[in-house]
């Protein structure tokens, strides 16, 4: 065996070592066990150290942990090995979120729906940073589009529907919660708001006569 054939073999070898590792990170993240995943992430960094994913993982790791400081390093790390990666921008978002700094969540929210819209945080975390700024025309055109695709996900239409009544938009937010019905019929925060804004409706169309 020759020395390239040596040596495309260790890469793979090396390669699916990495993936098992950084798969196991994931894992123990999931069950919320930060010790072992960050012990599983940092193995992987060792071994595959320009791929984001194991900053991703460790920065997620030290947000569980309130470590504000350390996960925002990770994110920034990540983003600096793939600025194309928006599951890194959506970690440092949620960092800024927690700093309640909404100006800058919000920007770092956008950007990771620019490169994902289907990413389903970025998504909620737009709605959240956007109720406390009070602006809601960006996220409501997002909220759309991901709906566009996942046109039965009812906790995003009712997202759109309580940003319509924010944004006085009552008639469309009343179309959406019907819908929302009509696909879960016992989801009571949507008849409770469907409730609320026929009642706003009623109200507005008496003082207009």
């Amino acid at each position: 065996m020759d020395m390239t054939q040596d040596n495309s073999i260790a890469e793979h070898n090396s390669t699916q070592h990495y993936e098992v590792l950084q798969e196991l990170g994931d894992c123990y993240t999931t069950v919320g066990r930060y010790e072992q995943a960050q012990h599983y992430y940092e193995k992987a960094a060792s071994l595959g150290p320009d791929e984001p994913g194991p900053y991703v993982g460790l920065g997620v790791v030290a947000l569980q942990k309130n470590q504000l400081e350390d996960a925002e390093i990770a994110f920034r790390v990540a983003c600096r090995l793939a600025p194309d990666c928006a599951k890194a921008y959506t970690g440092l978002a949620m960092v800024f979120q927690q700093r309640q700094d909404y100006q800058q969540a919000f920007e770092l929210y956008m950007k990771s729906l620019e490169l994902d819209s289907d990413n389903i945080t970025a998504l909620l975390g737009l709605f959240q940073t956007s109720c406390k700024m009070g602006s809601f025309a960006k996220v409501i055109h997002y909220l759309q589009v991901y709906l566009d695709t996942h046109p039965a996900d009812t906790s995003v239409m009712f997202s759109l529907a309580a940003l319509y009544v924010k944004d006085g938009q009552l008639e469309q937010s009343k179309r959406i919660l019907l819908d929302v019905l009509a696909l879960d019929p016992a989801n009571q925060d949507a008849a409770n708001l469907l409730e609320e804004v026929e009642h706003t409706m009623a109200q507005e169309s008496q003082s207009q006569e």
